[in-house]
């Protein structure tokens, strides 16, 4: 079987970090995004998937030396300033799936969804689309489906008014499709699958809904990345080994790679570590990701914050919740930032920042 990821959003949301990678190279546990979602591939038997990307993202992918778990990777490219949406792309890449059936997985999302499972009731149904559903409290962001007792799909609405949803099983943004699907689709243009095929095929009694309980978030947002890593840390996270490091506290849960740091420092609890991450002496992180390289000198606290690759902070600096420091920033000694401050890559601050607010 085959699997397409559609992966060609540029990930405005997620800025600053998402202006040096794209989304489906966020690390989750300091592992990316894309390694996550094929070894959930690999284990359903997909042997081929096809990444749809724009030229930008096909550059990172290709660059980060990801395991293919022996799967064969193949791109398909938007056109240059010409996003195809979630259906164009399937539309585009007939030649590759239209002999069997096929998955589409939408590249912002993380899932512990068992795939077999999807594709076992695609079959049985002989169904032409068959999507993963999810129960939330607020459907208005989503797409929503109203079911019918035998899991046929009665209503397909996207990103219903708050309140006017039919249910609050939302679209998981993981499909099996058969080979119709592309008759559906028109060649040449942006399509939406979900505004403009999906109602299509309610009417035609072919369109089923695969509800799960399981772990799913959209990474959207840098709040959402932050905590599906929190999520993860509560599983994950205690099962790290430590070393003994004289003088270091280490507050689970915590997940890191190969790092150093300093006596007295406090790591933890919900804090990812990259490769190669420096942590001075009486450094305190807590409720943070920190991406490979940084460098966090002495005296330093970082509390529920993003901080991009190869970053350098300095001493006595203190960071407070909910900010995003793009890669490559430098930030002098003793400058203090306050909730929400975001800083672009490559920027150097030495004053501090008392409000919220973007450094560009």
């Amino acid at each position: 079987m085959k699997a397409l990821i559609l992966a060609g959003g540029f990930g405005t949301r997620l800025r600053p970090i998402s202006c040096t990678r794209p989304k489906i190279l966020f690390p989750i546990l300091n592992k990316p995004l894309l390694q996550w979602i094929l070894e959930g591939l690999a284990k359903t038997g997909v042997t081929e998937t096809i990444l749809a990307v724009n030229r930008q993202t096909k550059f990172y992918i290709e660059n980060s030396k990801i395991p293919k778990n022996g799967m064969k990777i193949v791109y398909l490219c938007d056109p240059p300033n010409k996003p195809l949406g979630t259906g164009g792309p399937v539309k585009k890449a007939e030649k590759l799936l239209k002999n069997e059936k096929f998955m589409v997985i939408n590249g912002d999302i993380f899932t512990n969804l068992n795939y077999s499972e999807i594709v076992k009731m695609h079959e049985e149904k002989e169904a032409v689309a068959t999507i993963a559903l999810c129960k939330v409290k607020d459907p208005s962001r989503f797409g929503v489906a109203e079911l019918a007792n035998d899991g046929c799909i009665k209503r397909f609405i996207e990103k219903p008014p708050p309140g006017t949803a039919p249910s609050n099983l939302i679209n998981a943004g993981v499909y099996v499709l058969s080979p119709e699907i592309l008759n559906y689709i028109p060649k040449g243009r942006k399509v939406s699958l979900e505004r403009e095929i999906f109602p299509k095929l309610v009417d035609k009694g072919k369109f089923y809904g695969y509800v799960f309980d399981g772990l799913w978030t959209d990474i959207g947002k840098a709040e959402d990345y932050m905590e599906l890593n929190k999520i993860l840390l509560a599983s994950y996270g205690e099962q790290q080994k430590f070393r003994v490091w004289k003088g270091v506290k280490f507050r689970k849960p915590v997940v890191f790679d190969e790092f150093s740091v300093g006596e007295g420092s406090i790591i933890g609890p919900y804090v990812v570590l990259g490769r190669n991450v420096k942590v001075g002496r009486n450094v305190c992180i807590r409720n943070s990701v920190i991406f490979p390289g940084v460098t966090v000198a002495d005296s330093s606290i970082i509390n529920g914050a993003i901080i991009g690759e190869n970053t350098i902070i300095g001493k006595g600096v203190t960071i407070d919740e909910k900010c995003v420091i793009g890669d490559h920033v430098v930030i002098c000694d003793n400058v203090s930032l306050a909730d929400g401050v975001s800083i672009c890559p490559a920027k150097e601050v030495c004053k501090s920042i008392t409000e919220p607010k973007w450094i560009v």
